[in-house]
């Protein structure tokens, strides 16, 4: 039988804290959510093993080292109300419902609403909403966010979603560039526009949804 505890603790120590992941809010929430509960049955042998997992229906569940550094580059503050767009299960979301005031797992998929909704009332998420729609078009309900995170490559961020941020707010997403390569990049809704920063290479599993949208090119 699998211990999770000890897999989780591995995680952190041998993945993240020796990877750039410094913010300590940030490690303890990925030392404490069950990363097994958001994976299916099938996978929870290797839920923490750093590589991305399939969770079905074109979705996945970043690698931890990966999803770790994108939420970091998000810099999520106590007061900040968070769209992950592409949610999946809503491990990303039970993770940024540590550090936030609120998030809203937005999702296309039923089958993984469904899910994400069983999983994040296991721990208790209670600051988390799930919420189904087009995942380009975002969630207008709830804008302005003060984060948004795109989990999973695309090749434009379209400007539906930068629409939706909070002056000041910013937005990740690992943008696939020229050579194919997704690149975490975080745009921020500043007074003159948007701002785009190019980071670090994002070897993340691609959001098929975005392959027709050809708004904002970085």
């Amino acid at each position: 039988m699998t211990d999770y505890t000890l897999a989780r603790r591995n995680m952190v120590d041998s993945q993240l804290r020796t990877s750039k992941v410094t913010n300590a809010e940030l490690v303890a929430a990925m030392g404490a959510i069950p990363r097994e509960v958001f994976v299916p049955p099938g996978r929870r042998s290797v839920a923490y093993i750093d590589e991305a997992l399939p969770l079905g229906a074109g979705r996945w569940l970043s690698a931890p080292l990966i999803a770790a550094r994108l939420y970091q580059l998000a810099a999520p503050a106590a007061t900040d109300l968070v769209l992950l767009v592409g949610a999946g299960t809503g491990y990303g979301a039970a993770i940024l419902g540590q550090l936030v005031s609120a998030v809203v797992a937005f999702e296309s998929q039923s089958d993984l609403v469904a899910a994400a909704e069983t999983a994040l009332a296991s721990v208790e998420a209670d600051n988390v909403v799930v919420a189904e729609g087009n995942l380009a078009d975002g969630w207008q309900k709830q804008a302005p966010y003060d984060i948004i995170v795109i989990e999973g490559a695309v090749e434009q961020v379209p400007d539906s979603l930068l629409a939706q941020l909070a002056p000041e707010g910013r937005l990740v997403a690992a943008v696939i560039g020229a050579n194919g390569v997704p690149v975490a990049t975080v745009l921020q809704n500043t007074p003159g526009g948007v701002a785009a920063q190019a980071v670090f290479d994002a070897n993340v599993p691609s959001l098929a949804e975005f392959d027709q949208v050809r708004e904002f090119v970085f």
